[in-house]
């Protein structure tokens, strides 16, 4: 993607891009599927954005069992938090498949880009708020339902593609994987659900959801 389409940049002329790069010692730096942009116990200034390919922020506990905490796709940001805080990383950012991002200096962002960044902020608050919906519910099944609607509503359709695989969306919902797998087998089998991979179709009743 071009730097000035992420919501990151908006209301930015052209113009004033490439000095606002080099304000920010903004540098690309191209990763493959696997690598750890990040690690846990690091301290960052820089803020991340993701120009292509996709990029998960994981939490693991003493024993390594591993949780996604978030998400970033093309334009959007990630570690900003610790990049404003200055304070260490709790969280690991590794990337999900194989792409390039954009890395700033946080304490020199211009007053648009702060502006823009409080938005982001705000909004990633909100998915957080969602993903936290999911994961209050009681059992598997619920907490798939949960999120599957969530995609569902924001796709607009009842078939639509979600942007992890199994052993991720395990992580994401922090439940275990053959549970997760055996609750959507059930699922599918009732006919509440059609899916193949990482592409779903919601059905009420074996029919198709309006």
């Amino acid at each position: 993607m071009e730097i000035s389409a992420s919501p990151l940049f908006r209301g930015i002329p052209a113009r004033d891009l490439p000095a606002l790069l080099d304000r920010t010692a903004a540098h690309r730096v191209p990763f493959q599927k696997g690598e750890l942009l990040l690690r846990r116990g690091e301290t960052t200034r820089r803020l991340g954005l993701v120009l292509s390919g996709t990029v998960h922020v994981i939490r693991e506990d003493f024993w390594g069992r591993r949780s996604i905490v978030g998400l970033a796709g093309e334009g959007e940001i990630f570690a900003e938090s610790y990049a404003l805080a200055g304070e260490p990383l709790e969280v690991s950012v590794l990337a999900a498949s194989d792409g390039e991002a954009l890395f700033l200096e946080a304490e020199h962002l211009s007053e648009r880009l702060s502006a823009n960044l409080m938005t982001l902020l705000a909004e990633k608050n909100l998915m957080l708020t969602e993903k936290m919906r999911h994961m209050s519910r009681r059992t598997t099944r619920e907490k798939l339902l949960s999120y599957l609607s969530a995609q569902a509503l924001r796709a607009g359709k009842a078939e639509f593609r979600i942007p992890l695989d199994r052993q991720q969306l395990a992580d994401f919902l922090a439940v275990d994987r053959r549970a997760m797998s055996a609750a959507l087998g059930k699922l599918r089998d009732e006919g509440v659900l059609e899916f193949r991979k990482n592409h779903f179709r919601l059905l009420r009743r074996g029919e198709e959801i309006d």
